[in-house]
């Protein structure tokens, strides 16, 4: 495990951050109370959104490993929730090597921990922010090959980029630095699936000073111009598996998807 970032980055716990809103969904405990106070006040189906990401991401891992890939470059990591990403993914592939980003200095610190290779692998970690995607991968490019194959996990990340902050296309550029046969691995919540409830959400979060950008299917869809959806397309997160059992049938307002870069 390797590191790139600033010596002794601050955390502000004035403000509440999305990794740590999240961290509190998924009852982790590495928040702070401005981070409880808005995920106290998001309705139940909140935390329902977050498990069905994290468990989306899980069986679409899994079976892009199953396919081979063993280059992942993951943004927006988050607080790392066992299983993470690396752990799948070098479950099925052990020399795996994983690139995780995310822009709170708190992941840093719990990445140095948690964020474990094994032996025959590689994990990685910047301290880095999505908006500026030629720095993330510039440094991926030090651990993963361009040459070959890599997969792009953007999980439960692009809906913080509303458009004004040009979401799509920073999506473009990161999947332009992908060779033939990468992956784009990406979920964001709707606002057309639950519209009431994308609205409540929507607010609470404002509330806590965090500007959300829930799109529409078409909206959403934008993010895999030119690439080759894999079946079933894109769907809602449960209802995306392949190469595992089909999950229990459950309501959910986030769509997800995987697609081959040509």
């Amino acid at each position: 495990m390797t590191t790139d970032t600033p010596d002794s980055p601050q955390i502000d716990t004035s403000k509440a951050h999305p990794a740590r809103v999240y961290d509190w969904l998924l009852g982790g405990k590495d928040n702070y109370p401005v981070d409880e106070a808005v995920g106290s006040q998001l309705p139940p189906e909140a935390a329902d959104g977050a498990r069905q990401n994290r468990q989306f991401m899980h069986r679409a891992a899994a079976w892009l490993a199953a396919q081979g890939i063993d280059q992942f470059l993951d943004i927006g990591t988050g607080i790392p929730t066992e299983p993470n990403l690396h752990q799948i993914v070098q479950g099925i592939t052990p020399d795996a090597k994983i690139v995780y980003a995310d822009n709170d200095p708190i992941v840093l610190r719990h990445a140095e921990a948690l964020l474990i290779s094994r032996p025959e692998g590689l994990t990685d970690y910047i301290q880095a922010d999505v908006r500026r995607p030629a720095e993330i991968v510039e440094h991926a490019r030090h651990v993963l090959d361009f040459d070959r194959p890599v997969a792009l996990s953007l999980i439960a990340l692009m809906h913080f980029l509303p458009d004004s902050m040009d979401a799509h296309g920073i999506v473009r550029n990161l999947v332009s630095t992908l060779p033939s046969g990468s992956y784009l691995v990406l979920s964001h919540a709707s606002s057309d699936i639950f519209p009431e409830l994308s609205d409540q959400v929507t607010a609470e979060y404002a509330r806590g000073g965090i500007t959300l950008g829930f799109r529409a299917r078409p909206e959403v869809l934008r993010f895999f111009d030119g690439l080759e959806l894999v079946e079933p397309g894109l769907v809602t997160a449960t209802e995306w598996y392949k190469g595992t059992p089909a999950p229990e049938p459950e309501g959910s307002g986030i769509y997800a998807a995987v697609a081959r870069v040509p």
